[in-house]
């Protein structure tokens, strides 16, 4: 009798337990805001040269972490050295014919209009002009063949990392064309693609925790919620109208929508990659875990 009321009451207490339980994984899975669809983003940064020219030094290494303003890679200089001495030269001269036209004009302008007449002063005057917007011309030119000096000297505009780096000495750089990606280490963040169904308890603030699946928790707050995804029954035909689809499948798939996720100051010995995967929860459900970790120890004790 004794065994048998034993039981009795140890089914009840497993009931007791499973119950809440069974009510917390319904809730958590089913309403909770939580997607195991998370990625680990950043900002990179591709790094084109303003200047052409064969590349002479590559200062840095794959993967290798750099400070804003470290030298990446530097582009031979010495065609924008003779660029610059050619654009002085050119100043120099304008400066001394714009000497001379103004020295001209000035005495012109100071003899009687019975020596010289009013149109040898007009002319000498605009010729003075002219040769004084040449000087600022020249020198604007002077200036950006400074700027094109400097700029064969690659910098880095962010802190992060070098990523991909396939630059080698020798290698043409062309003006425009990116040749260096850098990931921006201050720019880490979150994309969570919650389901539809899921939507109710996200609110920009609300508290996420991040779970990697290569270790490690993060924490982190909604910052945004996108306001639309593509939709492939918005493509018009051949005329204007909207192409819908007519087929419908029985189980019709929720629509997931982006969430951006900031994160909270990151230990240092905490790795981070742009594209890893990772579980997001939001709210209530950041604090799931625990919970069932508790459950489960009441249960195996009651056992």
């Amino acid at each position: 009798m004794i065994k048998k009321l034993a039981r009795v009451l140890a089914s009840l207490a497993v009931a007791a337990v499973a119950l809440p339980l069974g009510l917390a994984l319904w809730h958590h899975y089913m309403d909770a805001p939580w997607t195991r669809d998370g990625r680990v983003r950043a900002e990179v940064v591709s790094i084109a040269p303003e200047v052409a020219g064969t590349v002479t030094q590559v200062a840095v290494t794959d993967n290798q972490m750099i400070k804003k303003g470290d030298v990446l890679f530097i582009i031979d200089p010495e065609r924008y050295r003779l660029a610059l001495a050619q654009a002085q030269a050119a100043v120099d001269s304008k400066g001394f014919e714009h000497r001379v036209a103004e020295s001209k004009a000035k005495r012109r302008m100071a003899l009687s209009d019975q020596v010289v007449s009013s149109e040898d002063k007009e002319q000498f005057s605009g010729t003075a002009g002219v040769s004084g917007a040449a000087v600022t011309e020249a020198q604007a030119a002077l200036n950006v063949a400074k700027l094109n000096l400097d700029r064969t000297v690659i910098r880095s505009p962010v802190n992060g990392y070098v990523s991909n780096l396939r630059l080698r000495v020798g290698d043409y750089a062309q003006a425009g064309q990116a040749s260096v990606a850098v990931v921006d280490s201050d720019s880490f963040w979150v994309a969570g693609y919650f389901e539809e169904t899921k939507m109710e308890g996200l609110r920009p603030g609300a508290k996420a925790t991040i779970t990697l699946m290569s270790g490690g928790t993060l924490t982190g707050h909604v910052d945004s919620i996108s306001r639309g995804i593509a939709d492939t029954n918005a493509e018009t035909s051949g005329g204007t109208l909207a192409n819908i689809n007519p087929v419908f499948t029985w189980v019709r798939l929720a629509q997931r929508i982006p969430v951006r996720i900031a994160l909270d100051p990151v230990a240092d010995s905490q790795l981070l990659s742009a594209g890893m995967t990772c579980t997001v929860s939001i709210g209530d459900a950041a604090t799931f875990r625990q919970d069932l970790a508790y459950a489960f120890w009441r249960l195996k004790n009651l056992l």
